[in-house]
């Protein structure tokens, strides 16, 4: 199958300036002020332990993660920990996530359509979110992006059986990373449907999609014994799925104005069904098990962001009888509008507040508020993360419900003593520093251990220092002679 783009074609690369531009977006503020929030912790310091010990974490949590963590313990080693290493990574696989929306863009419509395409995904607000987060989903995007270029050079008629084995294999590796970005097959699956691709391509995909599939499943039917994770997932509501509909109804009139020939490979066969299908198939999935979060499905962004670049190629073609010179200043024209448009969202992604918590800005309170000899509790267990990944903060404090640490156990949060024990240790201290959530939990819901821990706080010590610093609390409790009903 063959395509016929309009629009103009150069020699020149037309994925270098959004290869660069990604890059430029992503360094800028790549810190966060010094800030790292709980899903970050989770790589820091899984990808710390030693591979003896990273396995055995995968055993029990975040097998879904398996991959990426052994990415970044690599990474680790050669480069050491720190928060550029941390989120770099995040940076160039989205770069490279650009760089495949740009040379699809090309080849579907035009340089112009490939330029500006590349131009917009990395202005995308879920994108931007996930452009420097040290986690695994831009370099889903990433391999979501090539898989993509591939399929649409091979039902253009270039490439045999190595890249039809090229592709089931990077849709393998994109698996492995994260097994939602399976997705994506479905989304493919449409693409050849909308473009009435012959037998032999449906036979080759086929293929090498369910070879992909069977790689992944192992995985997938582990990791499924891992659910307890997303379990605080609430369930799919209509609220949840407002944003997601406005933005399907934007990519099917995006899709619309582009004016897609019927049976061809087009902007709008490859970018709506890639916008679409991952969105309706997760909005599915979370009628079984609420799994719903964006963050899930970011490589989709990349199907919205070929179908702004064949829209802005629509309107220089519409424009050029009146406005000979549009294709020379409507592309920085444009890219100046969004950027200013979107100033602000992106100055607020850049900031700590973004995310909804920050495990060093805490940790730097305890450090001002606790004495040498104070003891220490955690609610939940995985608040913990704020010691281990700035222990130096915690010089001095004991954590008495603590039996085994994380990396020993296999867990994030390591392994805690029964909740009479934790009773009777906790009496037995004179001042103890509570580090939880900014908003204590539902004791009720919470765990018999936690629910120990609030309790004796609660009928024998005194608060007296409470502060709130980026989605944490830090609490400090003075034993008290006599019990008292005061509420923490």
């Amino acid at each position: 199958m063959t395509s016929h783009p309009a629009g103009p074609r150069g020699p020149t690369p037309v994925w270098g300036v959004p290869v660069l531009w990604t890059v430029l977006l992503g360094l800028w503020g790549i810190t966060r002020q010094h800030s790292v929030w709980r899903d970050e912790a989770a790589t820091w310091l899984v990808a710390q332990r030693p591979t003896g010990q990273l396995w055995h974490t995968l055993q029990h949590v975040d097998a879904v993660h398996g991959l990426y963590y052994l990415w970044m313990h690599a990474l680790f080693t050669c480069f050491g920990p720190g928060l550029v290493t941390l989120r770099l990574p995040s940076v160039l696989a989205m770069a490279g996530a650009a760089a495949c929306v740009a040379v699809v863009g090309r080849q579907l419509v035009g340089s112009r359509a490939g330029l500006v395409g590349g131009l917009a995904l990395p202005l995308l607000p879920a994108v931007q979110f996930q452009l420097q987060d040290g986690r695994s989903y831009a370099l889903v995007a990433a391999g979501a992006g090539l898989s993509t270029l591939l399929l649409v050079t091979l039902l253009q008629g270039r490439g045999g059986t190595g890249r039809w084995a090229a592709y089931g294999g990077v849709v393998l590796v994109t698996g492995l990373l994260h097994w939602l970005s399976l997705l994506i097959l479905p989304a493919h699956a449409v693409t050849l449907l909308w473009t009435r691709a012959g037998r032999g391509a449906w036979a080759r995909w086929a293929g090498v999609s369910a070879g992909a599939v069977a790689g992944v499943l192992p995985l997938i039917l582990y990791s499924r014994g891992q659910a307890r994770q997303v379990a605080w997932i609430p369930p799919l509501t209509w609220h949840m799925a407002i944003a997601p509909s406005v933005l399907l109804v934007v990519g099917g009139l995006a899709a619309l104005a582009t004016r897609p020939p019927a049976g061809r490979l087009s902007a709008a066969a490859v970018g709506l069904p890639l916008l679409a299908v991952p969105q309706l198939g997760l909005m599915g999935l979370s009628f079984i098990q609420p799994v719903f979060l964006d963050r899930y499905i970011v490589f989709s962004q990349l199907g919205l962001a070929l179908l702004i670049g064949a829209v802005l190629d629509v309107a220089a073609r519409a424009a050029a009888p009146r406005l000979p010179r549009a294709s020379t200043w409507l592309v920085p024209a444009v890219v100046v509008v969004a950027v200013a448009a979107l100033l602000p969202q992106s100055l607020a992604t850049r900031s700590p507040a973004s995310r909804v918590d920050d495990v060093l800005a805490v940790a730097d309170r305890v450090r001002a508020l606790h004495r040498e000899g104070d003891a220490l509790l955690f609610v939940p267990a995985f608040r913990r993360d704020t010691a281990l990944v700035s222990p130096e903060d915690f010089t001095g404090l004991r954590d008495i419900a603590l039996t085994c640490p994380p990396a020993e156990s296999g867990t994030l949060g390591g392994e805690e003593a029964d909740p009479a024990t934790i009773r009777t240790l906790a009496l037995s201290e004179r001042r103890i520093l509570l580090v939880t959530d900014a908003h204590l939990p539902d004791e009720p819901s919470s765990p018999a251990r936690d629910q120990a821990k609030l309790a004796v706080l609660r009928e024998h010590f005194t608060p007296v220092a409470d502060e709130r610093v980026r989605g944490r609390r830090v609490t400090v409790y003075e034993h008290r002679p006599h019990p008292r009903h005061d509420p923490i």
